[in-house]
């Protein structure tokens, strides 16, 4: 990856961040392959950013400690929804209970922006709820700014974003959050998409 980074923009993402110690253990192999491309005299981008990615309900509850030591963030809804509702979504038996609209979710989703965007460390959202137009709204409400998607889904995604009135979106995507009822939360959400 460092070789690779003398050709053009490269970034590390480090995938099911848990604790520090994981973190700066990365950080420390990351520092002695730097070393040995020094050391031999091979050019790569000596500020390469280094990420985590926010799949698991721990990192995203200890954030602060990640934000110390990573340059930007990617929130991965898929595992975060999974490891916060212990549902397994290939499970036929309990895939319907997979709910990217569950309170806890949604807290935890809004949570992690919000610390992340008022400690200024970029952070994205990838997975299933980055490309759900349905959905748009509320992130941006939340305070996204980064969405991370299949192509295909750019374009609409794209012209919801542009059509996103903020100083709308942000107060109803705060009533979202105090509703404990799923019928009123899809209320809130259509009428955020209306």
């Amino acid at each position: 990856i460092l070789r690779a980074s003398r050709h053009g923009k490269v970034r590390i993402l480090l995938p099911m961040v848990a604790h520090t110690h994981e973190v700066e253990q990365a950080l420390a192999f990351i520092g002695q392959a730097k070393q040995q491309l020094d050391d031999k005299g091979v050019a790569y981008d000596k500020g390469i950013e280094v990420g985590g990615m926010i799949e698991i309900p721990a990192a995203a509850l200890a954030l602060p400690m990640f934000m110390k030591r990573l340059d930007f963030l990617s929130l991965g809804t898929n595992d975060l929804i999974q490891y916060t509702l212990a549902i397994d979504r290939t499970d036929d038996a309990v895939a319907h209970l997979y709910d990217p609209l569950h309170p806890a979710v949604l807290h935890l989703v809004a949570h992690v922006i919000q610390t992340a965007t008022r400690g200024e460390v970029p952070v994205a959202v990838c997975g299933e709820m980055a490309g759900d137009l349905a959905l748009t709204r509320l992130l941006l409400g939340f305070g996204l700014r980064n969405f991370s998607m299949h192509p295909a889904q750019l374009p609409a995604i794209k012209e919801r974003v542009l059509r996103t009135n903020l100083a709308e979106a942000q107060p109803v995507a705060q009533k979202v959050l105090r509703s404990a009822d799923p019928a009123k939360t899809r209320e809130l959400i259509a009428k955020l998409n209306s």
